[in-house]
């Protein structure tokens, strides 16, 4: 059995392995601390002149790598932090995210720029953001969320040997998550998105990285204990974002529920209910699609509150049963 982020370490070794134009460079790489078990070595393994510690400028590291891209390389950039990319934002939404399009198609950006979600542990309001509904909003990006340690390894090669400039963000909450991996799949970013992970008859649940954990173990406490089924969804991408799956699933169960580890307003689990609603007939609706998302407040800092501020599975078993007796 892998755990998600030695699976995140398993792709980083096959690319710098197999690829020579790949490195990677960011703050921390040499720092479990920094990157959990998901770097541990690669720079005495591969060497410090492809596993690159950089001082504190994110903007200057990701603009170095954006350079890299558009000579050849295949930069992976690394903000241990979802948060600290905000520092690099013109780089990524003003540069990497445009060439492609300013230049009819002739330029690629093979830039992949890694960002974790350190959410819990009591670090407060700067550095427990997801912001990945941000990056999804800009045409030019493809935003990958892996939701398990087979999609954390093969969706991380994917990003790297694609043409695309790609936000591959992974949450340190599920690095003890396991699985047996099979061979590394060589994927095709173009044809991925979301996947049916559990099949049912009363209720749709969707989410994406974390959250898919959540409606994975919220099926399963339905199942067994309410006998209640669900079809349930693992996002994966959500920039380009594709509901047709989904959509053919609440046009049978009748009843959605998105759960995101994000806030409400413009975020992820609202852009999956309006591409549902554009789609499916309100008469095939048993009740209104819901959504399960962060209080519209920045995170705590106590424990307490962190406790009550993030949605838990009991969470989504909850408002998944209050929707079921709304016939």
């Amino acid at each position: 059995m892998t755990n998600y982020g030695t699976a995140i370490r398993d792709g980083f070794v096959y690319l710098l392995a197999n690829h020579p134009e790949v490195f990677t460079i960011g703050q921390g790489l040499w720092s479990p601390w920094y990157v959990g078990n998901s770097m541990t070595n690669l720079d005495k393994e591969f060497g410090k002149e492809r596993v690159i510690d950089t001082p504190v400028s994110e903007l200057a590291c990701t603009g170095a790598a954006l350079g890299a891209a558009l000579a050849g390389k295949r930069p992976i950039v690394i903000h241990p932090r979802v948060d600290f990319a905000l520092l690099a934002i013109d780089q990524i939404v003003n540069q990497a995210a445009k060439w492609c399009h300013m230049f009819g198609g002739q330029v690629s950006v093979p830039l992949t720029i890694r960002a974790i979600v350190n959410r819990g542990g009591e670090q407060g309001a700067q550095h427990s953001q997801s912001l990945y509904s941000w990056f999804a909003h800009i045409p030019g990006l493809r935003v990958i969320l892996p939701a398990t340690a087979s999609d954390a390894r093969d969706l991380l090669v994917a990003s790297v040997l694609g043409r695309d400039p790609v936000l591959y963000i992974d949450d340190r909450w599920l690095y003890e998550q396991e699985e047996e991996l099979a061979p590394i799949q060589i994927l095709d970013l173009r044809r991925e998105g979301p996947r049916q992970t559990s099949k049912g008859e009363d209720i749709t649940l969707v989410g994406a990285s974390y959250a898919s954990l959540l409606c994975k173990k919220a099926d399963q406490e339905l199942r067994r204990n309410h006998g209640v089924t669900c079809d349930v969804f693992d996002l994966r991408v959500i920039n380009p974002l594709n509901c047709e799956t989904i959509v053919e699933s609440v046009q049978r169960t009748g009843r959605l529920l998105v759960v995101d580890c994000d806030w409400s307003s413009c975020g992820l689990a609202a852009e999956v209910i309006a591409q549902v609603a554009e789609c499916v007939e309100p008469a095939v609706l048993r009740c209104r699609p819901a959504r399960v998302t962060l209080p519209d407040a920045p995170a705590p800092t106590s424990s307490a509150l962190e406790s009550a501020y993030y949605p838990k599975m009991t969470t989504v078993v909850e408002r998944a049963m209050s929707l079921l007796k709304k016939v």
